[in-house]
């Protein structure tokens, strides 16, 4: 039997809607779109690709029960809650909210984008960005250096991989999930733009995702080695998820 199997999540395939204001996908069941195949993966439960036009946003509402972030892709988000924090968040940061009995906040985007440029630390080699607590170089400090803390079993990498660069990725957990970022723009129809390949060394599997597509990640055993390897035209911008 394979150590691992890849199920693809294509980006076309995925609940989408056009608000004017908001173009947004969702992999996983979320607000009008429902999907029984497509509920939700370990503690991983909600996706959302969301582009919001400049000087809009999402309101004040709350959630409960919930660990959220929110990660810039491209632009400025300014993020408001309950709590007095505010914070503006630029191309590369990310935004955690841990909702515990209940949380209200908003998030609005600020002016066209200023910016494009990537983060060096990302760039051809993993990033920890989001990792448990208690897991190492985890910081509980807002605005601190390091992944930021969740009480759930997930890890959660990014990259930005240049043409014909390839990285690594071993998992620790039983199953993960890859999603190619849809950085080209809007594209509600067979993905296209970025281009990458993923393998795992021992195994036949193979998979070419473009931007927006996913995968589903069951990994057969401990130790079991992902490779991500940018076969197309243009730089991705990569997740993976290493959940329990």
């Amino acid at each position: 039997m394979s150590s691992v199997q890849f199920v693809a999540r294509r980006s076309e395939e995925r609940g989408n809607a056009d608000h004017d204001w908001l173009k947004t996908f969702h992999t996983f069941s979320f607000a009008m779109y429902q999907d029984r195949q497509h509920e939700l993966f370990g503690s991983l439960r909600v996706i959302n690709e969301d582009r919001v036009a400049p000087r809009t946003g999402f309101g004040t509402h709350s959630h409960r029960e919930f660990e959220i972030f929110s990660y810039v892709v491209s632009g400025e988000l300014e993020h408001k809650d309950s709590m007095g924090n505010t914070e503006v968040l630029k191309r590369g940061d990310l935004q955690m909210t841990s909702t515990g009995t209940g949380i209200s906040h908003s998030e609005r985007r600020m002016a066209p984008n200023k910016s494009t440029s990537c983060k060096s630390e990302k760039a051809d080699k993993w990033a920890k960005v989001v990792a448990p607590m208690g897991a190492k170089d985890v910081v509980i400090e807002r605005e601190a250096s390091g992944p930021a803390p969740v009480n759930s079993p997930l890890t959660l990498y990014a990259t930005i991989l240049g043409q014909g660069k390839s990285v690594d990725r071993v998992f620790e957990g039983k199953k993960g999930y890859i999603h190619v970022v849809q950085t080209s723009g809007y594209i509600d129809k067979k993905a296209s733009g970025a281009s990458v390949r993923i393998s795992s060394q021992g195994s036949s599997e193979e998979l070419t995702l473009r931007e927006g597509d996913g995968a589903y990640i069951f990994v057969g055993k401990n130790g079991t080695s992902l490779t991500v390897e940018n076969d197309g035209d243009r730089s991705a911008e990569i997740f993976v998820f290493d959940l329990d």
